[in-house]
């Protein structure tokens, strides 16, 4: 398992604990964040970029496979709303490698991991390309006016999602 931190940020050589803001996790307990690579194309936008990630779960109906992807060879999409994309071609992001043996599975869902002690990292990567990143990672990349019908969507269907940085997201138009 190979497990990452990305950043904007070029030059992270310590990743200390920070406590977390989340109420759901005790704020006394710093942490240090990881992401599995399976779920890391959800993160391999620029960091505040609203987005609407899913992937195909176990509990994944084929109808639901259908329904959101574009080709039975995807299995992982990434929306994000059309005034990003210029921020999405022009961002460069930085992989930053752990070893995961100090780390502990937060969410299998989400692929988080969490270590409780300073962690260095083993290797970093440069990407410049976020775009062509995604596609060699084989996702589906999808580009809208706004997130809120696909997050409705995605959340009452039976696939593996998250939702990141709404709050960054177009308002939501009533119709």
């Amino acid at each position: 398992m190979r497990i990452f931190h990305v950043s904007e940020e070029a030059d992270i050589a310590v990743f200390e604990p920070r406590r977390p803001t989340r109420t759901d996790l005790d704020q006394n307990v710093g942490l240090v964040w990881a992401i599995d690579e399976a779920r890391l194309p959800n993160y391999l936008t620029p960091r505040d970029c609203p987005r609407v990630t899913y992937h195909v779960g176990s509990g994944t109906t084929m109808a639901d496979r259908r329904r959101f992807f574009s080709c039975s060879t995807v299995h992982h999409a990434l929306v994000i709303e059309r005034k990003w994309l210029k921020r999405l071609r022009e961002t460069v992001l930085y992989m930053y490698e752990f070893d995961p043996a100090p780390f502990t599975l937060q969410d299998e869902v989400a692929g988080y991991y969490v270590a409780t002690t300073t962690q260095r990292p083993q290797a970093k990567y440069r990407i410049d390309d976020l775009l062509d990143e995604l596609v060699r990672r084989n996702v589906e990349i999808r580009i809208t006016d706004t997130l809120w019908d696909i997050a409705e969507a995605v959340q009452s269907s039976t696939l593996n999602w998250s939702l990141c940085r709404m709050s960054f997201a177009q308002p939501r138009e009533d119709l």
